[in-house]
């Protein structure tokens, strides 16, 4: 004798996995960029450095995702940050260091963010630099902005 319950069950089944995969479509990916100059440091610097950082932020889970890719400083870089709140032409905090061991280009990583942090990044309060031993409070600066 079949059970009347399993049709149920599958459904069941069936319906929860539909919601799930669906809640997963609308999860919102925010593409960010910083374009990196030496311009952009406060006070500004020279240098013929210059970079790019392409990020991502996954509105679900928090997580920013970012690569840093940079040529031409003045030496090897000694740190990286993103830092904020702040706009275009004032200095913040540190917000989400770069790992020592990470700061070759190109610089990956991630990084899950406190809803004051998103709040901030998502605000275009947040800048990225990347440091050099001549240029110890930074060399290139990009604001982190959306790519389109």
């Amino acid at each position: 004798m079949i059970s009347t319950c399993r049709p149920h069950a599958r459904w069941a089944a069936v319906f929860t996995l539909t919601l799930l995969m669906t809640a997963a479509a609308h999860a919102d990916t925010v593409a960010l960029k910083a374009n990196l100059q030496p311009s952009s440091e406060v006070p500004p610097r020279v240098s013929k450095g210059h970079g790019v950082v392409d990020a991502t932020f996954d509105t679900d889970t928090k997580i920013l995702t970012w690569t840093a890719t940079y040529a031409d400083l003045s030496g090897p870089v000694t740190m990286a940050h993103f830092h904020g709140p702040a706009p275009v032409g004032q200095n913040a905090k540190v917000q989400v260091p770069i790992d020592k061991k990470a700061l070759a280009s190109p610089m990956k990583g991630q990084a899950t963010l406190t809803d004051q942090q998103v709040t901030d990044l998502m605000a275009g309060q947040w800048y990225f630099n990347i440091h050099t031993q001549e240029n110890p409070t930074g060399e290139i600066r990009g604001q982190m902005m959306p790519a389109n």
